[in-house]
């Protein structure tokens, strides 16, 4: 049996659209034999849909998608697609299809609501485990969360008699989370005896990207075929249903368990297991470092909001700093070099070198650059506030009037030219509140605020590999970091160095480990006690934030919610 994951990318909202876009990844799939076709989930919809589930009509708009759908599906062939079905109640859905018609409409039983998911809010759970009849050949279907859970719908489906387990998903990235997906998957292939088919989404939304890297295992466990990582794919596998069937006789362990309630069979007519001419060879795609996805997903992300919402061109400042580096380089790789311009905005503290940097920087990648010294701006900042300043010494505030100097700026550039801003602060300066409200937070969107400063340097340097040159320049990479706001400024003055800072803030942000933990690991109980602080007062300049790409397990925003107003102290030891 030949079967097909079309590893799409669909837009949310855009019910008719998608139906296009799936429609002719249908039909090739269909042209090149395949008996089954899956598509990810929501595929109507587009994920995640968001309150948009709230509008009744959006709900009937996407019932109708799916019927036009359905009308292009020729008998003998069977298609799986993600939809929302209303009966009484919204489902997170898999429609079966086969002949134009909607046979069955399987509804998701465990809904995720941790980290970006929020499907409680929305949707009412499932029950049941149904298992689909392709000429003798049994087919369990489920939909994303509920193959992560040992003991669910694809077990009582294995118990039932399936050979084949379908898993239609809309799985978001972080980094390595592909490499864990596929071990739970390999592990559920070998311990049901059965084919496991997951067919994941692709694409960028809003801060979510989906990497794809759909994949197929054999009863054994192994790996038969892997798609693409962060583009549209077809993958096409050859399944014998029978090689489930041995796998089967020769392991007793699903013999213990019976189907409760006895399992509900559909019947789809005129779908044959048939021979076919000439196999389709398994094709395994390699995996990506962790620093080509991380780069890959920026790009996507990046790509997508600019494609999906109808921008066209990009302005940010060039420093000739690391960050502002790999936000152009990022910008370029998504959006062409045509449709990018750097902004480099010297004041008295700049040095020749960064300068020197950010011209090579934008040489290299091809784009625009243009020069818009903040000096006279800063002297009148400075002369306006005198009377209120008079007798004080310079502080941040001085500082922090030259961020925002360059923030509006950049927004000036984009209302007069329609341009996006993009925001290039990372992670780690994030996390800590080293960054200016209304200056470099300023923007439409920020490409790199989920990627630690570490990384960031990494992600660089992948670049310049994978062009065999200095894109960025290695002066660049080189340099100690500086926001060079003042004189002789440096980052350490202020935070840890990066690679101690780092390895902190993932402690303390993704695994909720206390000074005491984290402290216990080897790091200075003052160090850790100070990131701490710096990260809890910071939340509400994270609040005004622009939108950014996950990278990481947890991201601030919609993944880690803290409260601003937040009195919460660890008890002092002793």
């Amino acid at each position: 049996m030949r079967i097909a994951l079309a590893q799409i990318n669909t837009t949310v909202g855009d019910v008719w659209g998608n139906v296009e876009k799936a429609g002719a990844a249908l039909d090739k799939a269909v042209e090149s034999g395949a008996g089954l076709v899956a598509f990810p989930e929501l595929t109507i919809t587009g994920y995640p849909p968001e309150d948009l589930l709230l509008r009744p009509g959006f709900i009937e708009n996407n019932l109708e998608a799916l019927d036009e759908l359905a009308g292009r599906v020729p008998e003998g062939v069977v298609a799986a697609v993600g939809f929302v079905d209303l009966q009484a109640d919204l489902y997170n859905a898999c429609a079966i299809i086969s002949g134009g018609e909607v046979l069955h409409r399987y509804h998701k039983r465990y809904l995720p609501n941790y980290g970006v998911f929020d499907e409680n809010r929305y949707f009412r759970r499932g029950f049941g485990a149904p298992v689909i009849r392709l000429d003798g050949a049994l087919l369990g279907v489920s939909v994303c969360e509920d193959i992560w859970y040992p003991g669910g719908p694809a077990r009582e489906q294995a118990v039932g008699g399936a050979s084949m387990l379908l898993n239609i998903s809309a799985s978001p990235y972080h980094r390595r989370k592909g490499l864990f997906r596929e071990r739970m998957l390999s592990v559920r292939a070998s311990d049901y005896g059965c084919y496991v088919l997951f067919c994941n989404l692709v694409g960028g939304q809003d801060e979510l990207v989906f990497d794809g890297h759909s994949v197929v295992f054999d009863p054994e466990g192994e790996l038969v075929a892997r798609g693409r990582q962060f583009e549209e794919d077809m993958l096409c596998v050859d399944l014998h249903p029978e090689e489930a069937l041995i796998q089967r006789l020769h392991d007793p362990r699903l013999r213990k368990d019976e189907p409760d309630p006895p399992m509900q069979v559909v019947e789809v007519p005129g779908a044959e297991v048939r021979d076919l001419d000439g196999a389709a060879a398994p094709r395994v795609e390699p995996q990506l470092s962790e620093e080509g996805e991380v780069l890959e997903a920026l790009t996507l992300g990046l790509r997508d909001y600019f494609g999906k919402n109808g921008f066209s061109r990009a302005v940010l400042g060039l420093s000739g700093g690391i960050d502002s580096s790999l936000g152009a380089a990022v910008a370029v790789r998504a959006l062409g070099a045509e449709n990018v311009t750097g902004v480099l905005m010297p004041s008295r503290y700049t040095s020749e070198a960064s300068n020197t940097d950010a011209e090579a920087l934008a040489k290299n990648l091809g784009i625009d650059a243009q020069v818009v010294p903040i000096g006279p701006a800063f002297d009148a900042y400075l002369e306006m506030l005198e009377d209120s300043f008079k007798g004080l010494p310079e502080n941040e505030a001085e500082e922090n009037i030259q961020a925002r100097i360059r923030g509006n700026i950049l927004m000036a550039l984009s209302n007069k030219f329609g341009w996006i801003v993009l925001s290039t602060g990372n992670k780690s300066e994030m996390s800590v509140g080293y960054s200016t409200l209304y200056g470099d937070m300023a923007g439409g969107f920020s490409v790199i605020k989920d990627v630690p400063k570490t990384l960031v340097y990494r992600v660089a340097r992948h670049i310049n590999e994978l062009a065999g040159r200095q894109v960025i320049p290695d002066t660049v990479l080189e340099k100690e970091p500086t926001a060079e706001l003042r004189e002789n400024q440096r980052d350490v003055d202020s935070l840890p160095p990066y690679e101690v800072l780092d390895p902190i803030l993932e402690a303390y942000i993704e695994e909720d480990k206390d000074l005491g933990e984290i402290s216990a690991a080897g790091y200075d109980a003052e160090d850790v006690r100070r990131v701490i602080q710096l990260v809890d007062r910071a939340e509400y300049k994270r609040r005004q934030a622009p939108t950014g790409i996950k990278i990481t397990s947890r991201a601030f925003g919609r993944d880690r919610r803290m409260p601003i107003t937040n009195r919460y102290k660890e008890r002092p030891d002793g």
